[in-house]
């Protein structure tokens, strides 16, 4: 079973409690949750108090992505607000093995994000840790960008990565995701799809989850 995961950054901030109630009745799986400083990336988005939304109406898995410096900081306040996965940026962490192993403690799926611009291959030591890598196909900190093609390629090294260490990580793509290059990600090993402006833009969001679940299952 493949994954969509529409991504909240992209939702009408003014009606979030029917965006979400949208989310819990469509066929996505997750819920995406970029947090943003202002600082790692050039933007600055959910907070605890839209998390604390979040927490109490959705109704399916919280997957947060921390697009933050010092992530460590953070933790135990995301562990608390009901991140069922976090996903921390490889580049943020600068001790990442034992950040990963915090974010397990706190009964927490541990993610891993790897930009653009990142190699693969930085992942090998830890890559059987962890329950999920965040590929991004964008450079993080605003929705509504371009894929980036050689993600493709990028999926298909990490997949072969993943099957020699016999990890069980989910391959996540988080940018530019849509209905044309949706079946060809997933052919080349990955397994969630984060999708923000294709699914909150269309003029039917529900229908859109629905067309893009079944290109993939």
């Amino acid at each position: 079973m493949n994954l969509i995961a529409p991504s909240m950054l992209a939702c009408d901030f003014g009606n979030l409690k029917s965006e979400i109630d949208m989310v819990n009745k469509s066929n996505a799986d997750w819920f995406h949750i970029d947090v943003m400083d202002g600082v790692f990336v050039p933007n600055i988005s959910f907070g605890t108090p839209i998390m604390k939304v979040l927490k109490e109406y959705a109704k399916k898995t919280l997957d947060v992505h921390l697009m933050i410096v010092n992530p460590d900081k953070y933790l135990e306040n995301f562990a608390e607000l009901g991140a069922d996965i976090l996903t921390v940026h490889f580049e943020a962490c600068t001790h990442l093995h034992r950040t990963v192993q915090r974010i397990k403690d706190l009964n927490m799926k541990a993610g891993v994000a790897i930009n653009p611009h990142t190699p693969v291959s930085l992942l090998k030591s830890i890559i059987s840790e962890l329950d999920l890598v965040c590929v991004m196909s964008v450079n993080p900190g605003f929705g509504g960008q371009s894929f980036i093609e050689n993600t493709y390629d990028k999926v298909q090294e990490l997949k072969s990565m993943i099957n020699d260490s016999g990890s069980n990580a989910i391959i996540e793509i988080d940018g530019g995701v849509n209905s044309n290059n949706a079946k060809k990600l997933i052919d080349c090993g990955a397994t969630a799809l984060v999708a923000g402006s294709f699914v909150f833009k269309s003029s039917n969001p529900t229908q859109t989850i629905s067309e893009l679940s079944s290109i993939i299952n």
